[in-house]
């Protein structure tokens, strides 16, 4: 049943990551994500309804720009199949439930950020606080009797990045520390769990460019907040799992 469902929602999250596409390339820009329609950003034709289709379009035309030729970011189809992806796995772990309903809302905030994080290094407070507002007040409706945790772990969570910008302001940013807000609200106590995972996948990065690039290593920024946003998919759906098998260990 569950397989089901998400099969259904399949369809229609491949178009939400198409509008997320378009939030990722305007919102930092400042501009409408309604008007103009969808353009090339070399030639600035509009792009036809039929050239517009998610993943589809962009393999038939190879990622090029039927009137020009100009190449298309890849950006385009990873967002729109990760936002899928993640939207049917959402309600393939949870069923029809708020819970599902939140979880996806989550991760394709989280998947819209890396996006924006990966290609301007910024993560926008205008799209950050209020998913941590309106996460925050879903997962406290679904689960009243949890509110202390879901507050506590964001406010921790922030702090903990806080004092981390604080003694190493190279590492992160202010966004990471707002971000963080975000993970508490959506993960509760396993908050934790997603810092790990993020921290280690970048620390894994990390030696990855050390080891090729030696010391000039240093002056290659990567952003951290998709890192975070991989850690905290990976919590909320193996997150307790991970926790109980590493509590057992004691």
């Amino acid at each position: 049943m569950d397989a089901a469902l998400a099969l259904v929602v399949f369809a229609p999250a491949l178009a939400l990551g198409s509008f997320l596409n378009v939030v990722a390339a305007r919102l930092p820009e400042g501009r409408s994500l309604v008007h103009p329609r969808s353009a090339c950003g070399s030639c600035e034709a509009e792009i036809a309804w039929y050239d517009n289709v998610p993943i589809v379009s962009y393999l038939v035309l190879r990622g090029r720009c039927r009137a020009c030729g100009a190449s298309f970011s890849a950006r385009y189809p990873a967002v729109e199949l990760a936002t899928a992806l993640l939207v049917a796995a959402c309600f393939w772990h949870f069923g029809l439930t708020g819970e599902a309903v939140v979880g996806a809302y989550f991760c394709a905030v989280l998947v819209v950020l890396s996006a924006i994080d990966v290609e301007r290094r910024i993560l926008p407070h205008v799209i950050v606080l209020p998913s941590f507002a309106l996460v925050l007040c879903a997962n406290i409706a679904l689960e009243p009797d949890r509110w202390l945790e879901y507050i506590g772990c964001s406010l921790g969570a922030s702090l903990f990045l806080f004092l981390a910008l604080v003694v190493y302001p190279r590492g992160m940013g202010m966004g990471d520390v707002t971000l963080a807000l975000l993970l508490g609200a959506g993960l509760g106590r396993l908050v934790g769990v997603g810092l790990m995972i993020g921290m280690l996948s970048a620390l894994a990065i990390s030696t990855v460019l050390f080891v090729r690039h030696g010391m000039a290593a240093r002056k290659m920024a990567i952003p951290f907040g998709p890192f975070l946003a991989f850690g905290a998919i990976v919590a909320l759906f193996v997150g307790q799992p991970l926790l109980d098998a590493y509590l057992s260990r004691f």
